[in-house]
């Protein structure tokens, strides 16, 4: 749906957080004269009315009959469609829509293609591959705009002006439906890998997969790169897309620690900036994507040693009286946990997990913890510490490691640093949770954790090149 087909219509905004301001934004300055009505907690309602005036109707009180009293609700990511309320509208009609949908519709050409465009999605790494395709497209010398999921709203960029050669777009679990249903198709779609993630939001595991697959499923991208070694996308079959595979011998893979595309050599990832294997092994994506652009890939993977690294993700942060604090605060799976835990293979570590509870399954972690080389001590916090602590309980009774439980980041904080006892390591919070309730999002999280370690929050919060450049 285009921003003109909803003139006429009655349109409502779901949620006042930075999408919700965008697609208020979009909607004043394209059809003044569209009357509004914003559901939002009643938390932000004051400050709604104050930022709009009367040119909002703010309505605090959600329902599915309220809902259903609109032809379209334009709703925030964090949203989820299958709620009760939406549920119920959705059955009476209510066309529920995000700002990623109008911000694709927008950009799709004639033939229905959203040129020049790469989508990024995955459980984990999609933000510091997106970050690396914007940087390596930038070292080409084109103007590049990074944005989405990372931190930039779509609808912030719909229409700059000299539009960008580039996008890189991040898209979460949330948004890539929102690709599909905006009838348009991207030209590149990237999908890193698929673990058990936000089940709250999806319900179920399969439908977590399902939603993430409409990126190439619904969206029919001209060029999908797909992970060859992914268990959920192996065996994918897309008839309206391309398909170019990394991590397999015949397209980009890692053999070691050297990037090659087939048989050639091409370039030593061991002295990259990239933090963690698993993000050198998504440089391979990013290369098959930039092929795909038609792009000299091979000339451009040493520029890789340029990049700067984001925040909130296997961040080093700074050592203090020997021990080293690393932030990974964005990690909200238990499978993002253990690849923070492999890239310090060989450190004395002081781990700390826990958080919001959405019950996803920690006995993969366990089971990772009873055969592999563990850290040194465990850290259990938040509302999920307790269930994470009585799974790794009979482990840490076999002498495995150090079990400590606290009910915060700041007693977590401080029993990992005397765990450590004053011989050095690494203080890692890769959290496998949300930050939930606690705080405001996983930045706050980390700026909290910087803050505990002693050193200046707003000195590790920028993400670098985010916007266009």
């Amino acid at each position: 749906m285009r921003i003109s087909q909803l003139e006429g219509k009655r349109v409502a905004l779901w949620g006042w957080g930075r999408e919700g301001r965008a697609a208020f934004g979009v909607l004043q300055q394209r059809l003044p004269s569209l009357p509004l009505t914003l559901f939002c907690p009643e938390t932000e309602a004051a400050a709604a009315r104050e930022e709009t005036g009367a040119a909002l109707t703010v309505r605090s009180a959600v329902t599915g009959e309220a809902l259903a009293a609109f032809d379209v609700v334009i709703k925030s990511p964090g949203i989820s469609p299958y709620g009760e309320a939406a549920l119920h509208a959705g059955a009476q009609g209510t066309q529920f829509i995000g700002g990623t949908s109008l911000w694709f519709a927008e950009q799709a050409a004639a033939d229905g293609i959203v040129h020049d465009t790469v989508c990024v999605t995955g459980t984990k790494g999609k933000s510091t591959t997106t970050a690396l395709l914007a940087h390596l497209l930038r070292a080409s010398g084109a103007r590049t705009g990074l944005i989405g999921n990372i931190g930039l709203p779509l609808l912030e960029v719909l229409a700059p002006q000299p539009a960008p050669q580039y996008w890189a777009v991040e898209l979460s679990s949330y948004q890539t439906g929102e690709v599909a249903r905006s009838g348009a198709h991207p030209q590149v779609a990237i999908v890193l890998n698929l673990f058990p993630e936000h089940l709250d939001w999806h319900g179920s595991e399969a439908r977590y997969i399902e939603d993430k697959l409409q990126l190439v499923t619904g969206a029919a991208p001209r060029i999908a790169v797909l992970n060859a070694a992914d268990p959920h996308l192996a065996g994918l079959s897309l008839p309206r897309s391309e398909i170019i595979w990394f991590n397999q011998p015949l397209g980009w893979h890692m053999r070691g620690d050297v990037v090659h595309r087939g048989e050639q050599p091409v370039f030593d990832t061991s002295h990259t900036p990239l933090p963690g294997r698993h993000n050198r092994g998504n440089l391979c994506a990013v290369l098959a994507a930039i092929e795909a652009l038609g792009l000299d890939a091979v000339a451009l993977a040493p520029r890789v040693q340029d990049f700067r690294p984001l925040p909130n993700r296997l961040q080093t942060i700074g050592t203090r009286e020997g021990i080293t604090y690393v932030n990974d605060s964005i990690s909200t799976t238990p499978h993002a946990s253990l690849a923070a835990l492999e890239c310090f293979a060989g450190h004395r570590i002081a781990l700390l997990v826990g958080g919001h509870d959405r019950g996803l399954d920690w006995h993969d972690f366990v089971a990772h913890m009873a055969h592999d080389v563990p850290p040194v001590e465990i850290v259990t916090m938040g509302a999920n510490g307790p269930r994470i602590h009585a799974l790794l309980q009979p482990l840490a009774d076999a002498g495995r490691f150090g079990l400590h439980a606290a009910a915060d980041l700041p007693e977590a904080m401080q029993l990992a640093q005397a765990a450590l006892g004053g011989q050095g390591g690494v203080v890692l919070l890769s959290p496998g949770a949300p930050s939930y309730g606690v705080y405001r999002d996983y930045v706050a999280r980390g700026r909290h954790f910087a803050e505990l370690a002693g050193f200046d929050p707003d000195a590790i919060t920028a993400i670098p090149g985010i916007g266009i450049a």
